[in-house]
């Protein structure tokens, strides 16, 4: 099991991370920058206001933090620093479908 990524706070970090690749998924986008310090990955999440209210909005954030927590993280990359852009269709995916597609886009395979 690899170890939990930490997390992007700063805005600063977040703008970093655009410079980077786009995996654009059904549920989400991925937006991936290299580091290239090889130490522990970072990842940080953002929905926007075009997703719904607060309520519907954190909804989509906390699964998509859980996906990564229990699933997604052994499949990131040392060194890179994720930024995930949910999507109202990541609240209705069944979850093990969420997870999946985590995990294909931090391999960086379609």
């Amino acid at each position: 099991m690899g170890q939990n990524p930490k997390r992007l706070l700063k805005r600063a970090e977040f703008l970093a991370v655009r410079r980077g690749e786009k995996r654009r998924g059904r549920f989400f986008l991925v937006e991936v920058l290299d580091r290239g310090d090889g130490g522990v990955p970072r990842v940080g999440y953002t929905v926007t206001k075009k997703v719904g209210n607060a309520v519907v909005r954190n909804r989509v954030r906390r699964r998509l933090k859980e996906a990564v927590r229990v699933h997604a993280a052994d499949d990131m990359v040392p060194g890179n620093d994720y930024v995930i852009v949910g999507r109202d269709d990541a609240l209705r995916a069944p979850f093990g479908q969420l997870k999946a597609e985590l995990s294909r886009r931090f391999r960086g395979t379609r």
